[in-house]
């Protein structure tokens, strides 16, 4: 009986190793310099890129993988400069009054259909007419908080995260300051699966010393 249960031991032990969902180098990538203090789950991305707003508004990968975080874990989202021209960091810069003032849920889809799909977000003007209707603020507000330090700081934050991680592109999803996914090594079988694999990998890299 004993050997019988040895050999059920060890082939549960065989599956466990051999059944690892995810592994290096196909669905993530460990940074070659870890960078401390990052949030622990942070994703890059731009009004401006089609593949972002892919995620967002037609995938919805971004809200799969925040519901599924632990309850002391949150998805920490920065905008970059490198898209959109000359309006790409003036976007920046609203994303901070955005994260500052806490509405980021609300203006994120108004902004992204503003950019891309309607192109009624064409400058300064037009970006500050839509962020502050779907917002709920003033005008005021709006001004006081662009022009406040600690927006100025969460600017001067995302584009330091971005340099130090060594970006290169987006979206992009950063782990524990630690590893990188790789999406295009996920589950793509279908829409559903996807998003379930994106948000499983996450989980497994939060784990993951």
């Amino acid at each position: 009986m004993k050997k019988i249960l040895f050999a059920l031991a060890g082939l549960v032990l065989a599956f466990s190793v051999s059944a690892a969902p995810y592994s290096e180098g196909k669905q993530y990538v460990m940074l070659d310099k870890p960078v401390a203090g990052e949030p622990h789950v942070l994703e890059f991305f731009s009004f401006f890129c089609p593949h972002c707003y892919q995620f967002e508004r037609i995938w919805h990968v971004n809200e799969a993988v925040a519901k599924s975080l632990p309850a002391d874990v949150k998805l920490t989202r920065y905008h970059v400069d490198f898209l959109g021209g000359d309006l790409g960091p003036v976007v920046t810069h609203a994303w901070a009054v955005a994260m500052a003032l806490g509405v980021e849920d609300k203006v994120t889809a108004p902004l992204f259909d503003g950019i891309q799909k309607d192109q009624t977000i064409t400058d300064a003007a037009s970006l500050k007419a839509a962020f502050i209707k779907a917002a709920g603020i003033t005008s005021e507000d709006y001004d006081a908080a662009w022009n406040s330090f600690a927006v100025k700081a969460l600017v001067a934050q995302q584009q330091k995260a971005a340099a130090d991680l060594n970006l290169r592109g987006v979206p992009a999803i950063f782990v524990n300051g630690k590893y990188m996914v790789n999406n295009g090594g996920l589950d793509t079988s279908s829409q559903e699966n996807y998003v379930q694999d994106y948000a499983n990998l996450i989980n497994f890299l939060l784990k993951k010393q």
